[in-house]
C-alpha cells in the first residue's frame, strides 16, 4: 500500500518530466489495495461515515416533521434506521474512534478537552438510539404526549451530532492524522477496513448507504433535488 507522500512524489516527477518537454516511459499507476479497491486515509473513512450518519439525521427530521403534522411514518422506516445507527454507528464506527482516536489524542495530549464532550456524547447517543427504538410505535399513537417524546428524542440526535461530526471533521480528525507517519497512517486505514469487511462483509458501507437510500425513498425525500430553494432558482 503506497502512501500518500509517495503518490504526491509521483505526481511531481510526472510534472517535472513535463516541465522539461519530456514524456514519461509510462503513466504512473493507478492506486489501489490489495483488493483492488481504490485505499481510502482512516480520516476520510471516519468522514464519509459522518455523512452516512448525516443522512440518518435526515430521516430523522422528516419523521419529526411529520409525527408534528400527525402525517404517516411508514411503520418500518424508524426501526430499520435504528438498527443502522446501532450497529454501523454506534458499535462500529464510534467504537473506531474510542479505540483508536481518542486514545491517541488522549496519549499526545491533543484535543483533551473535545474528546471528553465527543465521548460524553457517544454515551448520550446511544441512549438516544436506545429511547428511539423502544419507542418507534409511538409514531402512530393516539397519544399526544408520546408522540411529542419521540419527536423530541428525534430532534435531539441531530442537535448533538451535527455539531458533534463538525468538531470531529473540521478539528480533531486533521490534529489526529498529524500525530502518524505517513506508513503508519495508511496501516491504520487498513486495520480499519479489514474491521469493517470482518463486522459487514464486502462493500459495507455502501451496502449501509443503499439502505439509507431505501429508507428515504420510502419518506419521498430521496429526491435531491427537491432540498433546492425554489424561490432562487427562478431568473
Amino acid at each position: 500500500m503506497r502512501s500518500r507522500r509517495q503518490i504526491l512524489a509521483g505526481a511531481a516527477a510526472v510534472m517535472a518530466f513535463a516541465a522539461l518537454g519530456c514524456k514519461p516511459a509510462q503513466a504512473p499507476p493507478e492506486v489501489k489495495g490489495d483488493d483492488g479497491e481504490d485505499d481510502v486515509a482512516p480520516t476520510e473513512d471516519l468522514m464519509r461515515e459522518h455523512g452516512l450518519i448525516d443522512r440518518v439525521m435526515l430521516v430523522y427530521d422528516e419523521c419529526a416533521r411529520r409525527i408534528e403534522s400527525n402525517l404517516d411514518v411508514p411503520p418500518e422506516v424508524l426501526p430499520a434506521s435504528t438498527r443502522i445507527v446501532h450497529a454501523f454507528v454506534h458499535d462500529y464506527h464510534e467504537k473506531t474512534e474510542e479505540d483508536h482516536v481518542f486514545p491517541k489524542c488522549e496519549a499526545s495530549l491533543v484535543h483533551t478537552d473535545l474528546v471528553r464532550v465527543l465521548r460524553d456524547q457517544h454515551a448520550v447517543g446511544r441512549k438516544i438510539t436506545a429511547f428511539i427504538e423502544a419507542n418507534a410505535g409511538s409514531a402512530a399513537s393516539t397519544k399526544k404526549d408520546d408522540r411529542k417524546k419521540l419527536v423530541a428524542a428525534l430532534r435531539s440526535f441531530g442537535h448533538m451530532y451535527r455539531p458533534h461530526v463538525a468538531r470531529e471533521d473540521t478539528v480533531l480528525f486533521p490534529a489526529f492524522r498529524d500525530l502518524y507517519r505517513p506508513a503508519e497512517f495508511d496501516a491504520l486505514g487498513a486495520q480499519f477496513e479489514a474491521r469493517e469487511k470482518e463486522l459487514f462483509g464486502d462493500k459495507g458501507f455502501e451496502r449501509k448507504v443503499t439502505e439509507v437510500g431505501e429508507i428515504e425513498a420510502s419518506l419521498g425525500i430521496a429526491d435531491l433535488s427537491r432540498a433546492t430553494p425554489a424561490d432562487f432558482t427562478r431568473p
